[in-house]
């Protein structure tokens, strides 16, 4: 693992050369003052570190290739993993309680549920544990209407996976697109539907195709009523309109390219979730918790608005960050070309005719279980026997290891 992140690290220059840089980024506008010219060479020197080629309009990755992505992510999940230090350390003993050894699991016995993760409880603990520590892409605080569940595994009594959802962005064009929605019933479309932020299985049942069974359970009809139960009754933020409480869809990324986990996901003869294209690579997962706060001072003294949070814009960050680097004197931020695969899951066979408006929804009800004992059946028990990974995981080295990342950082 040490070797690897150290070979991303040759992948990406380590020293801010300003010569490098165009003409027009060498010096600050005249019209800011020291601190501002500081924050200004932070975001320069921090976009840099990463391995992003400033140009005059724009940015772009000076590589690009699935280790130098996962690097570019590596600083701002560190950031992430550093702020939430105490919480991570106080509960590895909580995570080391249910945690399995890949001896101890007998696949054949595997019996999961889902369980809708509620605040104050220890799943909840465990989720927000696992959701920091184990992926590589960094956690981003959700908005709007959320939804976590921890899939368990009840022979084993040990958490299997995670699924956590939440509203939706109001634009992602290749979802629009393929969908038919228009501008006018967007918002409208859009609040009937739900993204997926974390898709995964846990370890050492990521051996087992675990991730197929989690992705799987986002066409369940458990989500589905359990989004009905909780927003029954809810108003559209923009326009201030009752929503029917249906979930139509669940729309989730690959974090690098076409996933693996989401390809030939069928349950039987039908496909569950399906690949429908690219996003642009835009976002703002580049721009860190640390220079994102120096940039809302910097808005403030600048005598700028930054109220931000639920029922300020679903873009407000964005909106934020690009106020400021028009300020200070730098270019476009957003498209950082790390383009993600977007998959659609439906909860209706009649997609496209109900958003047409010529159809009632019809919907397909899928069982956890069900989708559970198909899973256990197709992937989870021959994957055991053809390949024996899952075997050879250990919770004390793998926690060890955490620890050592927590130490480092």
């Amino acid at each position: 693992m040490r070797a690897r992140n150290e070979a991303r690290r040759d992948a990406i220059p380590q020293t801010m050369d300003m010569a490098e840089f165009p003409k027009q980024l060498r010096g600050a506008p005249p019209h800011l003052n020291e601190e501002g010219r500081e924050l200004r060479g932070a975001v320069l020197e921090h976009l840099y570190r990463q391995g992003f080629v400033l140009g005059r309009d724009s940015i772009t990755l000076a590589e690009h290739s699935k280790d130098v992505y996962r690097y570019t992510q590596e600083i701002a999940r560190n950031e992430k993993l550093k702020s939430q230090s105490k919480f991570l350390r106080k509960k590895m003993p909580l995570a080391k309680e249910y945690l399995r050894d890949g001896k101890e699991i007998d696949p054949e016995k595997i019996e999961l549920e889902m369980r809708l993760v509620k605040a104050g409880t220890f799943e909840a603990d465990l989720y927000r544990f696992w959701n920091l520590m184990w992926w590589s892409v960094p956690y981003e605080r959700a908005y709007g209407r959320q939804l976590r569940f921890l899939l368990w595994d009840r022979y084993h009594d040990a958490p299997f996976g995670l699924i956590g959802l939440h509203s939706s962005p109001l634009r992602m064009q290749v979802r629009d697109d393929y969908l038919g929605i228009t501008v006018e019933d967007r918002d409208w479309w859009v609040n009937m539907s739900m993204s997926a932020q974390r898709v995964g299985a846990l370890p050492p049942y990521n051996e087992l195709l675990g991730g197929k069974m989690v992705a799987l359970a986002l066409g369940s009809q458990e989500i589905r009523r359990t989004y009905a139960e909780k927003y029954q009754d809810a108003v559209s933020w923009l326009r201030e309109r009752e929503l029917p409480a249906d979930l139509l869809f669940v729309t989730t990324t690959g974090a690098f390219g076409r996933s693996s986990m989401y390809n030939r996901l069928r349950y039987r003869d039908e496909y569950i979730g399906e690949f429908i294209g690219y996003t642009r690579g835009s976002g703002t997962f580049h721009i860190t918790d640390t220079i994102y706060y120096r940039i809302l001072d910097f808005l403030e003294e600048e005598g700028y608005e930054t109220e931000r949070g639920w029922g300020n814009g679903p873009s407000r960050k964005r909106q934020l960050i690009t106020r400021a680097f028009q300020l200070l004197g730098l270019p476009d931020y957003q498209y950082h070309g790390i383009k993600r695969s977007v998959y659609l899951f439906n909860h209706v066979s009649n997609i496209e005719g109900v958003i047409g408006g010529e159809e009632e929804p019809v919907y397909a009800d899928y069982p956890f279980a069900e989708l559970a004992d198909f899973w256990l059946e197709r992937w989870a028990v021959p994957r055991s026997k053809r390949r024996t990974e899952w075997l050879s995981f250990s919770k004390a080295e793998f926690l060890l290891e955490k620890k050592r990342l927590l130490e480092e950082i």
